[in-house]
């Protein structure tokens, strides 16, 4: 039963999949495990359940309201169909208010102490019930005492941080962003009418888009040009959080005044925007804009939440957004040759009708402005704190914690098709050091940082000094990142660690790097490619038995595959432009540490390729001390890497199989 996770289990169409109408009982039910984990949430608290009652459901979100009647009274049992980090942030705000001295309901803990109970992948909280009733939507009294408690409710959210865990939600930085997208799906509907010039509300609406679209551009402007910039770098605690709900449903008259339910949605923004909302709202269902009305709803809530002058300004820019045109008609986007041939047309006029009076009533309104205080954010700004205000609750975190989630390993990516860049340094150690020291680096310090921060994002780091490339592309597993190390391990091979490391100047021995996973035909020396898979389909005619793969691998390769490197150096330079300045400066003091110990190597590997070199080729030919010496134009010659077109000369075949000096006429 604890197993069950709680998911959307209807739509309004009427089924989960949609198929069926909608009932009509449909916010009146809940599955049979839903009702089941209500009774195990039920026992997580010290009452005696008698009886419960479904007072609604939300079966397109997963949630539900149940009257329970217990030994303790008639209680609330509620479980929150948003994420539980989520649900959350609202249950710590619900607690901070209630004491803070607002009207809403007081959340009863359980027998583990917390305020909350976590089952089937969401929260459950129980209140006591609270007889309510709405306030009268019948005269101007009804809608300030609605104003009032908005603003009591508003007063009592500022300076409220969440407890840890929780998800922040916050929409005080969105007012651009909101009205951008206003104003581009305004322009949406005149394409879409225009998509569809046959149905009813085709003309009606390219009639007046091009003037909403025009006033939505001009808010913008006004938004823009306003205190709000000033007004939001104050901070999400200084203003507190909006309802985003609010409405005649979730604010109701109740014992010594006005209360808010359904705290679910609340979100860090200007408070008065649960205003605005409330207000454009109440005009619509008038079909008025009533500059009585609206006035009337302003001193109410000032009252309680008082305004500044600024406020006020962006208070009404955002009653001129068209805020209402679009709600009303957005529905077009989801069925357009229905709603556009059914509905569109009354809904618009409607619309037209009631805006008929908006504009004169916004501009009566504004003349109220001057009695209101200036807000002097400038100087709020300049006097406020670099760390911003803490909560006035201090959180018990351990009566806040949610449960821990099953942690579960990805699963492990298949071997993806890599790029190995390996480099052969031109320049000698010695030369190398001698660049730097003129060229200058950055401190050990910062050079470690940028190290770790390379390594966290497991980049390759740039080349700086000018390489002969040599690009091969294999399979290899991807190797999880090592953050103690502060580098990725995610290092396909060690190729890319030896190119990294000598373009710091500091090329460590064989064993200081990490062990690598073996590999089928892995050659002797980490930095020559394997060219046995490129012609391990081809037969040479005459050709000796292979004595020793390892070695022809160890052999120098620079000669016969100089045509290939020019062209990957090539390919490389721009990158490794680009990237250039960024590494400038890095391993300076890993370079100095371990710059002896990187010449004995790169001079010991050196010796150990002419040796394997030389054996290789006294094996291949044993004889060749003996034949009489030639010029040397008629000995050599370079070969370019193979291709698909093959030739059918022998010597030629053994150069590229072998990667040799192959005299003439052999």
């Amino acid at each position: 039963m604890e197993q069950y996770m709680i998911t959307p289990w209807a739509t309004r169409d009427g089924t989960q999949d949609g198929t069926q109408a909608t009932p009509v009982d449909w916010d009146m039910q809940v599955p049979p495990e839903v009702d089941q984990l209500a009774d195990l949430v039920s026992q997580q608290y010290d009452m005696t359940v008698q009886s419960r009652k479904l007072i609604t459901s939300k079966p397109d979100k997963g949630g539900a309201i149940w009257r329970i009647e217990t030994d303790k009274g008639p209680r609330s049992l509620k479980v929150l169909h948003r994420t539980p980090e989520r649900s959350l942030y609202s249950v710590g705000l619900q607690d901070y208010v209630v004491k803070q001295g607002a009207r809403v309901a007081a959340l009863i803990p359980a027998k583990d102490g917390k305020l909350f109970v976590e089952m089937g992948g969401k929260l459950w909280i129980v209140t006591d019930w609270i007889p309510l009733q709405p306030a009268t939507k019948v005269d101007l009294v009804g809608a300030q005492e609605l104003c009032y408690g908005l603003g009591e409710f508003h007063s009592h959210t500022k300076g409220y941080r969440p407890p840890l865990g929780a998800k922040n939600s916050s929409r005080l930085y969105r007012w651009p962003k909101y009205y951008e997208k206003i104003t581009k799906k305004i322009g949406w509907m005149r394409e879409m009418a225009k998509a569809y010039p046959d149905t009813v509300a085709s003309k009606s609406i390219l009639a007046v888009v091009d003037q909403y679209e025009e006033h939505a551009k001009t808010a913008l402007q006004r938004l823009i040009a306003s205190a709000y910039p000033k007004m939001t770098a104050m901070g999400e605690p200084h203003w507190g959080l909006v309802h985003q709900d609010y409405g005649w449903s979730n604010g109701q008259n109740g014992p010594g005044g006005l209360w808010v339910i359904d705290l679910d949605g609340v979100s860090y923004d200007l408070p008065f925007r649960d205003l605005r909302k409330l207000i454009t709202s109440t005009m619509d269902d008038m079909g008025v804009w009533d500059v009585g009305w609206m006035r009337g709803m302003i001193e109410a809530y000032h009252k309680a939440n008082p305004l500044d002058k600024e406020s006020f300004e962006v208070l009404l820019i955002d009653m001129a957004m068209p805020n209402e045109f679009y709600k009303h008609l957005k529905e077009m986007f989801f069925d357009p040759v229905t709603f556009l041939n059914t509905e569109a047309e009354g809904i618009l006029q409607r619309v037209l009708s009631t805006d008929q009076t908006k504009n004169q009533a916004l501009a009566e309104l504004a003349t109220d402005i001057e009695k209101y205080p200036s807000g002097n954010y400038e100087e709020l700004l300049a006097a406020k704190a670099p760390q911003q205000l803490a909560s006035d609750i201090k959180w018990d975190q351990q009566s806040w914690d949610l449960q821990p989630q099953a942690s579960q390993d990805p699963p492990a990516p298949e071997p993806q098709l890599t790029t190995t860049i390996i480099v052969k340094k031109k320049k000698s150690a010695v030369s190398k050091e001698a660049s730097d020291k003129k060229k200058g680096k950055k401190s050990t310090t910062e050079d470690k940082k940028n190290k770790s921060k390379k390594g966290a994002a497991g980049k390759v780091k740039a080349v700086r000094v000018e390489p002969i490339a040599v690009v091969e592309e294999q399979p290899q597993p991807v190797v999880k990142a090592d953050k103690a190390r502060g580098r990725s391990r995610n290092k396909r091979t060690i190729g890319f660690r030896q190119q990294n490391l000598a373009t710091e100047g500091m090329l460590q021995t064989q064993e200081e790097l990490p062990v690598e996973a073996p590999r089928k035909k892995a050659s002797s020396t980490s930095n020559l490619i394997d060219l046995n898979r490129q012609f391990a389909s081809r037969k040479v005619k005459n050709a000796k038995p292979k004595k020793s793969l390892a070695k022809k691998q160890d052999m120098s390769t620079s000669k016969s595959t100089k045509k290939k490197t020019i062209s990957a150096k090539n390919g490389l330079k721009s990158a490794v432009k680009l990237k250039a300045k960024a590494s400038q400066g890095k391993g300076a003091s890993e370079a100095l540490r371990k710059e002896k110990t990187a010449r004995q190597e790169v001079a010991k590997r050196s010796q150990q390729r002419k040796k394997a070199a030389t054996q290789a080729k006294r094996a291949v030919s044993p004889a060749k001390t003996q034949r009489a010496p030639v010029s040397k134009a008629l000995i050599y010659s370079k070969v370019a890497a193979p291709t698909q077109k093959m030739t059918k000369s022998r010597g030629q075949k053994l150069r590229a199989q072998k990667g040799l000096k192959v005299t003439r006429g052999r």
